[in-house]
């Protein structure tokens, strides 16, 4: 067992001990290292300033992943390669994104420029991984030596077509600017496109350093932190069945997967525990398979694996994990985080829900199963004793008959707090919906299925005047409160409207005779 974080950051090798171990990643890189290209706004994850690439061994190489380091604790960080803004490119040179924001006037204050700097570029590491050079510009180098270049107004890209467009969105929406405005950085970004991919494979002896990170990647970390008459510690197994002994030696442990929630809380001071069980080195429990028409996913599988999987798969999914979080937080974050969190407006709660999921549970004393909808007991209340960890999910797959949405109501469309959350699943045979299947957040200290709602649907047929009473009926199954996401009588006004909302889409898409 290894008392020491091992990791680089920019190729260089760290040996990270005692308080260093519970420092932020921003912390550690600015205070300790100097390197304050990474910048703090929010801590939070929602403004990108922090952004750095997390690269993990894999078959020989490094993969890399923008991640929030303003809500990444240290101890996450064991055997990975982390690189800053300052590590993208040598000293004297400037990367092709790096050229372009200048080139396109994407920066004022500039405060928010090397985390979109960092994003694009990750953007580029895994759309153009080394050796691919389908670029417009593959007679350029990777990385342009000398001053910058005067703007050349016939480079702005004008007519842009819409899916690199809605591609490098879609890798920014973890990224504000609060004073340029997105125009010259999507115009920098579509224009880095038109380069070679960034090569950090060219940077750094990428074969040596997963070597070294794997070697130690077999060893189990304890971390011991003793100041001012006060002890932490920050365990780090690597086998599920040590983290379970290690969750019953200490029940008041602090579980972390990928911090994207405790991690704020932690910044917010809410929270200061003396014991971290941190579960970033149980590389077997990242799996997403599919068996049985049946979705398993392990206690480490990330958003990201559920966003790659159900874009082919389960479009209807997809549309929701697309908001649920910008890249820097779903490379991170998991969905048993998500379940694990409890939060009544969890934007995964819904479609497991309707779709009868179930945990399995594990401790010392063995493993259990556990129904979704029995899952929850009241707000932040769980079937789950204090020595147990979620180790699985199986979530049953739509059937063909099965017509099934999901909504998500927020006040910004990307990576916001859901104001109201539904999975409606209606099960046809023949034109009559045979059951019915509702889900609803956001309305109650849990999220709700509505059981009233669903008996009053079963046998009938799918018509205007059927949903129109079944959302008023839904009114009756809620308890919404106000807040500063919106008020009860507005929870209550999407209640019955979304189920009109559903019939209006099964309409226009035909389904109505299924």
């Amino acid at each position: 067992m290894r008392d020491y974080l091992l990791l680089y950051i920019n190729g260089q090798r760290h040996e990270v001990r005692g308080h260093q171990a519970f420092l932020s990643l921003t912390d550690y890189l600015r205070m300790d290292q100097g390197l304050t290209g990474t910048k703090i706004v929010c801590s939070e994850g929602d403004c990108g300033a922090c952004s750095a690439l997390l690269g993990r061994p894999d078959a020989g190489r490094l993969q890399y992943q923008v991640i929030d380091a303003c809500i990444c604790f240290m101890f996450q960080l064991d055997g990975t390669h982390i690189i800053t803004v300052e590590g993208l490119t040598p000293s004297d040179r400037l990367s092709a994104v790096q050229q372009e924001m200048i080139d396109h006037f994407g920066s004022q204050c500039g405060f928010c420029t090397p985390g979109f700097v960092v994003a694009m570029t990750a953007m580029m590491e895994r759309d153009q991984p080394s050796g691919d050079h389908n670029g417009a510009a593959a007679q350029d180098p990777p990385f342009r030596k000398g001053p910058s270049r005067e703007a050349e107004p016939g480079r702005h890209v004008n007519t842009p077509s819409a899916a690199p467009v809605n591609r490098l969105s879609q890798a920014l929406t973890g990224n504000l600017c609060r004073c340029t405005g997105y125009v010259q950085i999507l115009e920098a970004g579509l224009a880095a496109l038109g380069h070679v991919g960034s090569h950090l494979d060219d940077l750094y002896s990428e074969a040596d350093i997963a070597t070294d990170l794997s070697q130690a990647d077999h060893s189990s970390v304890r971390i011991k932190s003793a100041e001012s008459e006060r002890t932490r510690i920050a365990c780090i197994p690597k086998t599920f069945a040590d983290a379970a002994v290690l969750k019953s030696d200490n029940p008041a442990a602090r579980i972390v997967s990928g911090a994207t929630d405790i991690g704020v809380i932690y910044n917010k001071r809410r929270i200061d525990p003396d014991v971290f069980l941190c579960l970033s080195g149980l590389k077997e429990e990242s799996q997403l398979r599919i068996e049985e028409n049946t979705l398993i996913a392990g206690a480490l599988c990330t958003w990201t694996q559920l966003e790659e999987w159900s874009r082919e798969a389960f479009p209807e999914f997809h549309k929701i994990i697309l908001r649920f979080g910008s890249p820097q937080i779903r490379n991170l974050s998991t969905l048993v985080g998500n379940i694990a969190n409890a939060s009544p407006i969890a934007d995964s709660l819904p479609l497991l829900f309707v779709m009868d999921a179930g945990l399995e549970l594990e401790s010392t004393r063995g493993v259990r199963r556990v129904g979704i909808n029995e899952f929850y007991k009241g707000y932040k209340q769980l079937e789950m004793s204090d020595d147990e960890l979620i180790r699985t999910v199986y979530m049953p797959l739509p059937e063909p008959r099965d017509r099934l949405r999901l909504y998500k109501i927020s006040k910004r469309n990307d990576l916001d707090i859901s104001t109201f959350t539904a999975a409606i699943r209606l099960t046809m045979e023949d034109g009559t919906i045979e059951s019915a299947r509702i889900a609803y957040g956001g309305v109650g200290p849990v999220v709700l299925r509505l059981p009233r709602t669903e008996a009053s649907l079963t046998g009938q047929e799918l018509t205007e005047e059927v949903m129109r009473d079944a959302g008023k009926l839904a009114r009756d199954e809620i308890t919404p409160i106000s807040d500063v996401r919106g008020s009860s009588d507005y929870r209550y006004q999407l209640a019955e409207n979304i189920l009109m909302k559903f019939y209006c889409e099964s309409l226009e898409q035909g389904v109505l005779t299924c």
